[in-house]
């Protein structure tokens, strides 16, 4: 469907997106990125978006206000890891280690964002790849192999094939989230669905797994707020 700009200070660049089974104009904010979204039923001319838009502008700009501004972990800033602010320090040595409660990086400050996001993604993959071991074991199947990505709208996918997908920043979050995310997609191999034995499944393998899916919903964004590509 395109795109529609709301001219202002700042611009505001709104996605269309048709949906056949909407009956009224409707809009999302994402948490995450900020990502504004008006969807549609099918048929309904621009003009009349624009014209929801402009008056509904004042209640986007209020939600993106409330968005918290982005992180660049350099030295001196915190940054999460495993459920934990910790300080990013200037250290000696080849590689990134976490030491005494803080995140110690090797060589110049400005390249230190880049090269805590290359270790976040290794501890990660070692991380996820342990609990899905576990899980899968204890249910008896097994899986494809793991990839991780930055996504935005999901922490983690399961495919037919048995193929995982994960969000490397679950590294940030407390080590029993992550591994709830693990069951969650390791569950998938016994149901690929959401039904009441999905969750049974899911049940069993963490017990509390509600506490964690809240904790993600809650605190997700945060996660979501550091940038490790300046």
């Amino acid at each position: 469907m395109g795109e529609i700009v709301l001219e202002g200070d700042p611009p505001i660049t709104v996605r269309l997106r048709e949906n056949r089974r909407a009956r009224r104009l409707s809009l999302r904010v994402s948490h995450l990125d900020g990502r504004v979204t008006l969807s549609m039923p099918p048929g309904l001319h621009r003009a009349e978006a624009l014209a929801f838009l402009r008056e509904k502008e004042g209640w986007i700009r209020g939600h993106l206000a409330r968005r918290h501004s982005p992180v660049v972990p350099r030295p001196g800033a915190r940054v999460h890891f495993e459920g934990v602010p910790v300080p990013v320090v200037v250290g000696a040595g080849r590689s990134v280690r976490l030491e005494e409660g803080r995140l110690v990086v090797p060589g110049r400050a400005e390249a230190a964002p880049r090269r805590l996001g290359a270790f976040m993604r290794v501890v990660a993959r070692e991380r996820l790849a342990a609990a899905c071991d576990r899980h899968a074991g204890r249910i008896g199947r097994s899986y494809g192999r793991i990839t991780l990505r930055d996504t935005r709208s999901r922490w983690g996918s399961c495919t037919a094939q048995g193929r995982l997908m994960f969000s490397w920043r679950l590294v940030m979050a407390p080590p029993e989230v992550l591994d709830y995310v693990a069951a969650h997609e390791v569950a998938h191999l016994v149901e690929l669905n959401h039904s009441p034995a999905y969750w049974a499944v899911v049940e069993g393998l963490v017990p509390d797994y509600r506490e964690h899916r809240r904790w993600l919903r809650q605190n997700g964004a945060v996660l979501h707020r550091y940038r490790f590509d300046d």
